[in-house]
């Protein structure tokens, strides 16, 4: 038997196939756009991730036989607001994940004390219930129309099956959920002027959610019946492909945006800290994480600015070093952990004249190092202890970047050896539970290339530039 890991990334779609060894046969990878019409606002049309599923499904089939395809584990960015009307038409682009229009409807919601009680964090300005309280003030012939809200992946699902189903670990980031309940709140939906009907009914993610569509399976060469997952969030699951999943289990996630994440067996809020407290994709479980807006997406910024690429940019920086004067603070386009302000912005500072593209770069590192500093203290703030974690995302090919997170947060990374190892590996995974039942492995961590450990001879260094980085973000917060 084999199964389909679907991964709907912000700027693309990745899908893989695996057998009952959990070996990948195949990938296959579509782009996808981003319009951002005005400043802080950050859409995606909803039409697309299904003609992109077509496409990656037929060209798997193009390289691998699909016959045996047994089940179909979703994945996608979170607290996406896709508003559909009651013959499932999309009503307006998805407002996605890093959308922060919103800022003062969160405020709002946040305010009223049930929202952080039940859900377990603050209301930020990027989860889904205040964007819909934005469309309900800004667009209301729309809210009006509104039948069901679904997150990206369920509406992806929608068109897989037909009907309307979310899992525990996606919803939990809507601020709607009762995270400890693992239910729909019906106190916060009727602060939002909602109610369960326009909500998708909800499993776990490694059970089933329905079956693939006769048409779709004879369309993509795959057979009738395949069961779909109700799958993850995309940092639950990537935690499930890099089997991050008991506690004490952690990773750390360099991505386009950044996560700090703990698996825990244990309901333990803490929302002043914002930091995360989210249902996991498997029952039972659930996970911490720290959240930076911009982590390889501040150095592709930086690359954007000088014309060269990230990969120039950070392949020549050599062994670890004391940390450059230069100093940055990576607040693109706000953050999260743990300062919840979607208004700050990004700044350098102590630049001059032999500051040049290589030390900005260094800048940069450094300052997203930092932020990951802030959301480790925050983590043991509520009591979660790291003592080490999986290095992951595209910027974990840095290994200068790796050391100056390992020195600076004193725990070793783990990077795993080549291979796939992320949300659509968690994907397939949680699709071959919910075809075979719990007796799957999703716990063992992948084969291990190297680990990056602190260099204690900068640790000192790295902690006056950190406590120098705190002065300047409480210098910039007053502006």
């Amino acid at each position: 038997m084999t199964y389909l890991g679907l991964d709907l990334g912000t700027s693309s779609l990745k899908v893989i196939l695996i057998d009952d060894s959990q070996n990948v046969l195949a990938e296959h990878v579509v782009a996808m756009t981003v319009t951002r019409p005005h400043e802080g606002w950050s859409e995606q049309d909803p039409n697309q991730w299904f003609e992109a599923t077509g496409e990656a499904i037929k060209a798997i089939a193009a390289k691998a036989d699909v016959s045996g395809v047994r089940g179909i584990g979703l994945s996608g960015h979170m607290h996406g607001a896709t508003l559909i009307d009651a013959s499932d038409k999309v009503l307006r682009p998805c407002m996605l994940w890093n959308d922060t229009r919103s800022s003062a409807e969160a405020t709002a919601l946040d305010n009223d004390p049930q929202f952080r009680d039940l859900s377990g964090n603050i209301v930020f300005a990027g989860f889904t219930a205040p964007k819909v309280a934005w469309v309900k003030i800004n667009e209301p012939d729309i809210f009006a129309k509104i039948a069901k809200v679904l997150l990206p992946k369920d509406y992806l699902r929608l068109m897989l099956i037909g009907d309307h189903v979310s899992e525990m670990s996606d919803a939990a980031g809507t601020s709607w959920l009762d995270v400890a309940k693992r239910d729909w709140s019906d106190d916060l939906l009727a602060a939002t002027d909602l109610d369960r009907s326009h909500m998708p009914r909800l499993v776990e993610g490694s059970e089933s959610s329905g079956k693939l569509r006769d048409a779709l399976a004879l369309d993509w060469g795959l057979p009738k019946g395949v069961v779909v997952a109700g799958g993850g969030g995309d940092n639950a699951a990537s935690a499930i492909g890099a089997g991050v999943v008991t506690r004490g289990d952690a990773f750390v996630s360099l991505g386009t945006s950044g996560v700090l994440f703990a698996a825990s067996d244990a309901y333990q809020p803490d929302a002043a800290s914002a930091v995360h407290t989210f249902c996991h994709a498997v029952p039972e479980t659930w996970h911490q994480m720290g959240v930076i807006l911009a982590a390889t997406d501040a150095m592709q910024w930086l690359s954007r600015l000088t014309g060269q690429s990230a990969a120039d940019l950070t392949g020549d920086l050599g062994d670890l070093q004391s940390p450059s004067r230069t100093l940055f603070l990576p607040y693109l386009g706000g953050e999260r952990t743990p300062h919840n302000d979607t208004a700050i912005r990004g700044q350098f500072l102590h630049l001059d004249h032999a500051t040049d593209a290589k030390e900005a770069a260094r800048a940069v590192v450094e300052g997203v190092t930092f932020a990951f500093a802030d959301c480790h203290a925050a983590l043991k703030s509520t009591g979660t202890t790291i003592e080490r974690a999986l290095a992951m995302g595209g910027g974990a090919k840095s290994t200068y970047w790796l050391k100056a997170i390992a020195t600076t947060l004193n725990i070793p990374l783990m990077v795993p050896k080549a291979g796939d190892f992320g949300a659509a590996l968690g994907a397939a995974r949680l699709a071959q539970m919910a075809v075979n039942g719990a007796g799957v492995e999703i716990a063992t961590m992948p084969p291990i290339d190297k680990t990056v450990d602190p260099d204690i001879t900068l640790q000192s260094a790295f902690s006056d530039t950190y406590a120098r980085y705190l002065a300047a973000y409480a210098t910039l917060k007053d502006l």
